[in-house]
């Protein structure tokens, strides 16, 4: 099958898998050359994702081949382990992100970003007239808003000037090319890694740049906690918090293992919820009838406040009634899920619920992206992006997570849904209150093949301001 997978890199490659598998029924078994990591069973099937993610959940973890692979760059860190070393990070972090200071620091965080830094960069830029990469923007909010939130810090990314960030740069680098090792036979990658060539090069001069930045960072507060600077600070960023965890032997926590939970933090915190925004903006350009009834139900909440002003700003009980909104994130989400494919491996001989049968060790995958777009799960419509599909008497009403798996599902679930959620609604309500997005005509807009799912050439857009009447009756 290497003839056609190859094809379906050239051009796209979510599509071709997406034909693949409505034409096999929602799963097939992926043939490629003995000497490739190419055998794997590939599943859209919310049933076999619901035996895969909860009923048999143990028999199917990451896996060692998935940890070789991506362990240069995540290490052991949440997205990347199995047992007692995931467990322990989800605890920690569980407690942390249903903590009352939590979730009011992460509410105040994004809502200084968005006052402070996007709001005048957007400004700048429409006073410019000129097209600019939202994209590039909104990872640079999320970059920021993540060291904040995760590690205490302010990296500064989004400014008016839009610096060159060598650390951002460098992550994003290491994501794409350690996605290149999964379809590539592992003698050659490793090979190539042993003589410091090619691809391998790359990503190991990526990780040095972003390795750097971490390490120097857990030092650092290292130096605070151990001084008790820290607790004068009151700090309650989620770095700080596993640097106060002892291991099961009682001791604090090697900086490796902290490295390891800062590096996958930042693949969690920078790509989800600027990639959902990018594609969400993108679509209401071709569904201007969405736009409308978003700026309706923002209208409604402006009016009973009884005034509108530039620097408005929306109250969290506010955000929390968006209603419509959240449906059609949703639905960007559905279209265009941040992690288009994920990865499990089998541990014991077993047979999903469609019949397919498992030998111990097969690799499978399940196609996020593809199942937003079977008829199977979603309807004849299931290509239209359609917010109501998700509304019930004006009420956002959520999907079974084994039908859509875009926040994953099972014990496994994304700890950080609610805040994501939050986050998006505030930003997307905080912009279309002011401006209209028009992407750039002609612009190629094309998912990217990479471990989260980017816009390959950018968001162009330009920025015309919102007129009143679209706001005020």
């Amino acid at each position: 099958m290497l003839p056609s997978l190859l094809l379906g890199l050239r051009f796209d490659a979510y599509e071709w898998l997406t034909d693949v598998l409505r034409a096999r029924g929602g799963t097939f078994t992926f043939r490629g050359p003995w000497f490739t990591n190419l055998q794997c069973v590939v599943t859209a099937d919310p049933r076999n994702l619901e035996h895969i993610l909860k009923t048999k959940f143990s028999n199917f973890p990451k896996g060692e081949y998935f940890r070789s692979v991506a362990s240069d760059m995540l290490g052991n860190g949440i997205f990347n382990s199995d047992g007692e070393v995931w467990r322990c990070q989800r605890k920690t972090l569980s407690l942390e992100f249903h903590s009352t200071d939590f979730r009011s620091m992460t509410a105040q965080s994004v809502l200084e970003l968005v006052h402070s830094r996007l709001l005048p960069v957007l400004e700048l830029a429409h006073d410019n007239q000129a097209p600019f990469d939202l994209q590039d923007v909104l990872l640079r909010l999320a970059f920021d808003n993540l060291c904040m939130v995760a590690f205490g810090i302010d990296p500064g990314c989004l400014r008016p000037e839009l610096p060159e960030v060598p650390l951002a740069r460098a992550f994003e680098n290491a994501t794409e090319l350690t996605l290149r090792r999964f379809v590539m036979p592992t003698a050659i990658w490793k090979v190539l890694r042993f003589f410091d060539l090619g691809n391998e090069r790359r990503l190991k001069r990526s990780l040095k740049c972003v390795d750097e930045f971490v390490y120097d960072l857990i030092r650092t507060r290292k130096e605070e906690v151990e001084s008790g600077v820290e607790e004068k600070t009151a700090r309650s960023d989620l770095l700080t918090a596993f640097m106060k965890l002892k291991d099961d032997n009682g001791m604090a926590f090697s900086e490796k293992f902290l490295r390891d939970v800062c590096m996958n933090m930042i693949l969690a915190g920078r790509d989800s919820s600027s990639v959902v925004l990018s594609w969400f903006f993108w679509l209401l350009n071709r569904y201007p009838e969405v736009e409308d009834r978003i700026l309706e139900e923002l209208r409604r909440m402006i009016e009973e406040r009884g005034y509108r002003e530039k620097s408005l700003v929306f109250k969290p009980e506010e955000v929390k009634r968006m209603e419509y909104l959240q449906a059609a994130l949703s639905e960007s989400l559905r279209l265009y899920p941040p992690v288009p494919v994920d990865h499990k491996e089998v541990v014991e001989d077993d047979v999903l619920p469609d019949g397919t049968i498992l030998k111990k060790g097969t690799k499978v995958m399940y196609a996020i992206y593809s199942m937003g777009r079977m008829e199977s799960i979603w309807g004849k419509d299931c290509r239209d992006y359609k917010p109501e599909r998700w509304l019930k008497d004006g009420r956002f009403m959520t999907e079974s997570a084994y039908k859509f798996p875009a926040f994953n599902a099972g014990p496994r679930l994304c700890l950080g849904k609610d805040f994501a959620y939050y986050q998006m609604k505030f930003i997307a309500a905080s912009i279309l209150y002011r401006y209209h997005v028009k992407v750039v005509e002609s612009h190629p807009v094309v998912p990217k093949l990479a471990l989260t799912m980017y816009a390959k050439y950018g968001l162009k857009v330009t920025l015309s301001i919102r007129e009143e009447s679209k706001l005020l009756k």
